[in-house]
């Protein structure tokens, strides 16, 4: 099955980073740093396991995302630069 993104998962479904797509808009600080080198900075590289273990209301936005032993906070448009592989999909 192809890699979807990780803003398209909900609470309970785990997978494997398979990528990082590349999202051109910055953070606003002086490295002019992008969401998708942000992202790869904090672990979401591929072979890394992943678990989404909360969706927030209203709209499940945003979503809390493990990732090895750590628990992360994104927002699905954030989530919408990774690529998963789906366990039991």
């Amino acid at each position: 099955m192809p890699p979807v993104t990780l803003s398209s998962l909900r609470k309970g479904d785990r997978g494997t980073v398979d990528a990082v797509r590349d999202d051109p808009q910055t953070l606003g600080d002086e490295a002019e740093s992008t969401v998708s080198r942000r992202l790869l900075e904090l672990g979401f590289i591929p072979g890394e396991a992943l678990e989404v273990v909360a969706e927030f209301w209203p709209g499940g936005d945003p979503m809390a995302v493990r990732l090895g032993n750590a628990l992360f906070v994104l927002r699905r448009r954030e989530a919408g630069s990774v690529l998963v592989s789906v366990e039991g999909r």
